[in-house]
């Protein structure tokens, strides 16, 4: 993980708004952002809230020195079309006598969020809001997208504990960010063990097939292997032939039956549903009733679904690229809007984008904040999307409910204490039982009266 001074985390275009805010006098003045989603990922209607914790640690290392005297400089030798200056010194020096003011609401990492809600409210001088704009979407969008996908290949695999093994496949170094978001999303624990130290997240692990053709035979490799680690006997037997593999792991697990030793075998390849049926039988048979199969090999919640449906006798799930990856969907739509500006009396003016080329682009304008109604039962029943200033109209007759947004930062300050990761894998997994996903066939988002009555202004106004 890159950690310590990335004051220049920032697209250049950031930068040049900055500069142009603060030649016109606007820099200073207040304004209101929402990062968000117009769509959930995997054509789902839901995600998982993460990333909040890489937001903290990103501005904490930040805040001192937000910019220093190499980023200065660094901005001093750019040029535009003409190769003269793009930034002049005064604003440089600007910039390097930032502290930073903004405030920040956000939704609790591990929570179920819906389309157009603010994952992210952040308000403060609007100089310092566009700032973060990109930092904030690439630290939001990719931990959310993860950790959705392993929610949902956690709910496929109904109870079987998910293993991450995604580390050689992932992009770079985001696969710390990626396994934490894994184990936020329900993930059992994670190869990794650069993750596992730096976030205390449980470390598992086999061999690799490159480990058994060391040897002269599959079967001293095995048997070398639970003689050296009997307490980590997990043996891989799909590197010649599957039904052999099992047998040599069987007689290495003999070997060592005073040790209790052979913890699991591992299918990687093949029909992996017929030969864990078959695995099973030739284990149980031979004594080793405890021995848990693990299947790996290109899995994703399709497949765990599949093979859970055709009866394969799989214990637990070792999951690679396509959770690392985000598999079939790459990344997350989130985005970052202006939603209210400080005019020149001081005064908050909704703003909000148009797009009338494209309606489905628009965004909603105020200060939003969302609440969280629930039934009697516990279950959650809908969102009420409202602008702070004029409270939520819609109230029903649910109760209880609960805003979602907490705050994070205050004129700067951090004034949340964040929750273990552990706790924050609990409200992931409570999402399960929170929502009727199975009877539901899509969960309900309003749009307050008084907050649609702001848009319409707008729309009347453009």
């Amino acid at each position: 993980m890159i950690t310590g001074h990335l004051g220049l985390l920032v697209d250049l275009y950031q930068v040049s708004m900055l500069y142009t805010y603060w030649k016109n006098n606007m820099a200073q003045r207040k304004a209101v952002f929402n990062l968000y989603f117009r769509k959930a990922p995997y054509s789902d209607q839901y995600a998982i809230a993460c990333g909040l914790g890489n937001v903290i640690q990103y501005i904490e290392e930040q805040r001192e020195f937000w910019f220093d005297s190499q980023d200065l400089n660094y901005l001093n030798i750019l040029t535009g079309n003409d190769e003269q200056k793009l930034f002049s010194r005064e604003f440089l020096d600007f910039l390097g006598n930032m502290n930073f003011e903004c405030s920040i609401d956000a939704i609790p990492e591990g929570t179920a969020v819906f389309p157009n809600e603010p994952l992210l409210r952040v308000s403060g001088p609007l100089y310092q809001c566009q700032l973060l704009e990109s930092v904030l979407l690439n630290k939001i969008n990719f931990s959310t997208l993860i950790a959705t996908k392993a929610h949902r290949i956690v709910r496929a695999a109904q109870g079987d504990p998910v293993y991450e093994f995604g580390l050689r496949r992932a992009q770079g170094m985001g696969c710390l960010e990626a396994s934490r978001a894994t184990y936020i999303g329900g993930c059992a624990g994670t190869s990794n063990v650069l993750a596992g130290k730096i976030y205390n997240i449980p470390v598992k692990g086999t061999m690799a097939h490159s480990f058994v053709m060391s040897f002269e035979s599959e079967q001293e490799a095995m048997n070398k292997w639970v003689e050296s680690m009997p307490n980590n006997s997990i043996l891989l037997v799909d590197t010649y032939d599957t039904i052999q593999g099992i047998t040599n792991a069987i007689n290495a697990g003999k070997k060592m039956r005073k040790e209790n030793c052979l913890a699991g075998i591992r299918l990687d390849s093949g029909d992996l549903c017929e030969l864990s049926k078959v695995a099973r039988r030739m284990l149980d048979e031979a004594g080793f009733t405890n021995t848990k199969i693990i299947a790996s090999n290109d899995l994703d919640e399709i497949e765990i679904m599949n093979l859970r449906a055709a009866g394969a006798r799989i214990d637990a799930w070792g999951v690679g690229t396509n959770l690392i990856t985000g598999g079939d969907q790459s990344s997350i739509g989130g985005i970052f809007k202006l939603a209210a500006i400080e005019n020149e009396k001081g005064e908050m003016r909704d703003v909000m984008k148009i797009s009338a080329s494209d309606t489905s682009k628009s965004s909603l304008p105020g200060i939003q904040k969302v609440r969280r109604f629930k039934y009697l039962n516990g279950i959650s029943a809908y969102d009420l999307i409202y602008d702070e200033r004029d409270g939520a109209m819609i109230s029903g007759n649910l109760i209880p409910y609960e805003d979602l947004l907490v705050g994070v930062y205050d004129a700067g300050k951090l004034v949340y204490k964040e929750p273990s990761l552990e706790k924050i894998r609990k409200v992931s997994a409570k999402s399960l039982s929170d929502f009727d996903w199975e009877t539901t066939p899509r969960y309900t988002v309003m749009i307050d009266e008084k907050l649609l009555e702001r848009k319409g202004k707008l729309l009347e106004k453009h």
